[in-house]
């Protein structure tokens, strides 16, 4: 990958540089993606965004969570398992003193098992592509929603969404697909989203 940097593009930390490692799998959400899905959140949410609370499971760069935080959400749970995208995250959330991000290093599946009580309001699903990622998550998703939750997906191709999923916003960039779902039957759930407790004193931050 081609070594650049990205931009916040809204809120709080509005044009805070982001750098891009060269890691594999690693493939940031471009400005004008993330431009797109958060004024469709703005609409969404009628621009209520500090009672929110986001997953970013495949955090990369930090992109899509940091531009969460800029806009004033009260919680950002990152997860990522790069050592070194680990590094950078929690660099920038000092830089910027972040105080509603936490980043959790470790696999998206092995967090996953540690999310039995936690909701959000919105779960960032931009996994690397190619890895058949999506169709593990699938039958987790909707044990981590809010009742009114949303999961925003990038993938290679339009997705295919199992029965019980419905699409709120979708469009393309490039090679790039990108949706808003739901999960149509999501049972009431607590708005209230717990921070994952951390697996030992240096595995969360």
């Amino acid at each position: 990958m081609k070594k650049h940097m990205l931009r916040i593009v809204g809120g709080e930390y509005r044009r805070t540089p982001i750098p891009v490692i060269d890691a594999p799998g690693l493939r940031p959400t471009p400005d004008r993606v993330r431009e797109t899905l958060f004024n469709w959140l703005h609409h969404l949410w009628d621009g209520q965004f500090q009672n929110k609370s986001v997953l970013d499971l495949f955090a990369g760069t930090g992109a899509l969570g940091f531009e969460a935080a800029s806009r004033g959400v009260a919680h950002v749970q990152m997860v990522e398992n790069n050592p070194e995208a680990v590094a950078r995250l929690r660099a920038l959330r000092t830089k910027l003193d972040a105080k509603a991000v936490r980043i959790h290093q470790g696999n998206a599946t092995v967090v996953l098992r540690r999310l039995e009580a936690a909701r959000f309001d919105l779960v960032l699903l931009d996994p690397p592509f190619g890895q058949g990622w999506l169709e593990k998550l699938w039958p987790s998703v909707p044990s981590l929603l809010t009742a009114q939750g949303l999961a925003y997906v990038e993938s290679e191709a339009p997705v295919v969404l199992p029965p019980q999923y419905e699409v709120v916003r979708h469009s393309r960039a490039g090679h790039v697909f990108f949706h808003l779902i739901r999960f149509a039957a999501a049972p009431e759930n607590d708005n209230n989203a717990p921070f994952l407790q951390p697996l030992n004193p240096e595995s969360s931050a």
